[in-house]
C-alpha cells in the first residue's frame, strides 16, 4: 500500500524546502499542498504572530469511520538551521547530504511517513477512527511552536510524536527536565598592559567557576554543560564583563535542583573570591514526563509495534520535543523513534527502508487504536 518512491520524494522536497526555525514557509506550503490533494480539512493556527515567525502551526483533522480514541500524530517543519543549497545523495538505501549542509532529517523524517499514511488512507478507504495531525514549528529553539500550540477543543485523547532516532518501532515515555542557567559576571575594566593590577578579569572569574563544576555527565540521566561564552572588547583591555549561557538536564527534579544549586554557588563563590559581581539567570525552558507502560497509548503503539514484528524496551532520553509541551498541558504521548541518525551535524543520514517501516508503524497505530490490545507489562530502560 505504500508507494515508497513517492514517500522518498516527498522527503527529499521536505528536506530542500529551506525551513531553520520561525522561517518554514516552504515547508508549511509542502504540507499544506499535499493536505489539500487529500481533500483533509487543515487550518493554521495564530503561533506565528505570538512567537514572531513566518508561520504558524498546521492542524488537520481526518474524522473516522470507526470508533475509538481520538489518537494525534505530531512532527516539527523547523530545522534546526538552514539546509539551502542542500544536495541529497542516496547509496545504498542511505538518504545523506554532501557534507555542507544538514539533510534536516530532523524532523522530515517524520513529516514525511506522516503524510504518506494520510495517503494511503486516502487510497485504500482503509477505515480508522478519529485523528489528528498537529505540525509544528519551531521545536528547534525552545518548542515554541507547540507552546502556542491551543489544545483545547480539538477532543484529543492521547497521541504519537515522531521526532527521535532509531529503532523505529521504539518509544520514549520518560524525559528529562530542562533549565537553563545563564550569568552575567561583572568585573572592573583597566589597561591590561599598564595597571592590570587595577582590574577584575571576568573571563577569569568564569574560567574559576567553571573548572570547579561537576559537568558534562553528572549521572546517568544527569547532564549540564555551559555552550556559550560572550565578552571582551580588546586585547589590551581587563575584560570587564562576560556573559556565560549554559543548562542542566535531568529526569529527576531533585538532581536537577542539586546540579543547578551547585552551578549558582560555584558562581557566587568565584565571583567573591575575585570581589567580582555575578547576576544569575535561572529558568526552566519545558518541563519532563513520564507515561506509564499502562497507559492505553503505549498499549496501542506496543501492540502496533508487535504486529509488525518489532519489539522493544521503552526508552528514556535526556532531550526534549514537543512531546514535554503537551504532557504537561495534560495531553499524554510518547515520542516515536524514526530513521533520523546524527542529527544537528552535517552528516545526518537515513535509512529509506526507516522511511517506509516508520509509515507502516503509523498505519498500524490507527489500526490499533479502534481496538485497543489488552494491559500487558513494558521493560524500560536508559538510552544513552
Amino acid at each position: 500500500m505504500i508507494h515508497e518512491q513517492r514517500l522518498i520524494r516527498l522527503f527529499q522536497r521536505l528536506c530542500q524546502a529551506d525551513s531553520p526555525a520561525l522561517n518554514e514557509g516552504p515547508s508549511f506550503e509542502i504540507c499544506a499542498e499535499e493536505l489539500n490533494s487529500l481533500g483533509i480539512q487543515w487550518h493554521e493556527d495564530g503561533a506565528a504572530a505570538e512567537i514572531e515567525g513566518a508561520k504558524g502551526n498546521i492542524i488537520a483533522h481526518l474524522p473516522g469511520s470507526l470508533p475509538g480514541p481520538h489518537i494525534f500524530f505530531s512532527a516539527h517543519i523547523d530545522t534546526v538551521e538552514s539546509t539551502a543549497g542542500l544536495e541529497i545523495f542516496e547509496e545504498d538505501g542511505i538518504l545523506r547530504s554532501n557534507g555542507l549542509t544538514i539533510l534536516g532529517a530532523d524532523d522530515k523524517a517524520g513529516v514525511a511517513p506522516i503524510l504518506e499514511a494520510l495517503r494511503v488512507i486516502s487510497e485504500t478507504s482503509m477505515p480508522h477512527g478519529p485523528v489528528t495531525i498537529l505540525l509544528s514549528v519551531a521545536e528547534e529553539i525552545g518548542l515554541k511552536g507547540a507552546g502556542a500550540m491551543k489544545l483545547e477543543g480539538l477532543g484529543l485523547d492521547f497521541g504519537y510524536i515522531l521526532d527521535t532516532g532509531p529503532p523505529v518501532g521504539s518509544f520514549v515515555n520518560l524525559t528529562a527536565y530542562h533549565d537553563a542557567v545563564n550569568a552575567r559576571i561583572v568585573g572592573k575594566a583597566a589597561h591590561a598592559g599598564k595597571h592590570p593590577e587595577d582590574g577584575i578579569n571576568a573571563i577569569q572569574v568564569a574560567a574559576d567557576a567553571i573548572t570547579r563544576m561537576k559537568l558534562g555527565r553528572i549521572n546517568e540521566e544527569t547532564t549540564a554543560s555551559f555552550g556559550i561564552i560572550q565578552g571582551g572588547s580588546a586585547v589590551n583591555v581587563v575584560c570587564p564583563s562576560v556573559v556565560l549561557r549554559g543548562e542542566a538536564r535531568s529526569t529527576s527534579q531533585a538532581d536537577l535542583q542539586a546540579q543547578v544549586d551547585h552551578m549558582i554557588a560555584e558562581l557566587n563563590g568565584a565571583a567573591e573570591r575575585w570581589g567580582a559581581e555575578v547576576r544569575v539567570e535561572h529558568f526552566r525552558h519545558y518541563p519532563g514526563y513520564h507515561v506509564d507502560p499502562a497507559h492505553e497509548c503505549l498499549k496501542v503503539g506496543l501492540a502496533a509495534a508487535e504486529a509488525l514484528g518489532l519489539s522493544y524496551p521503552l526508552r528514556t532520553t535526556i532531550g526534549g520535543s514537543d512531546a514535554n509541551i503537551f504532557n504537561a498541558n495534560g495531553l499524554p504521548c510518547v515520542v516515536c523513534g524514526t530513521g533520523m541518525e546524527e542529527i544537528h551535524t552535517h552528516q545526518e543520514w537515513v535509512k529509506t527502508a526507516d522511511l517506509v517501516l516508520l509509515t507502516e508503524l503509523v498505519l498500524e497505530i490507527i489500526r490499533q487504536a479502534s481496538a485497543p490490545p489488552a494491559a500487558g507489562s513494558a521493560s524500560e530502560e536508559s538510552e544513552q
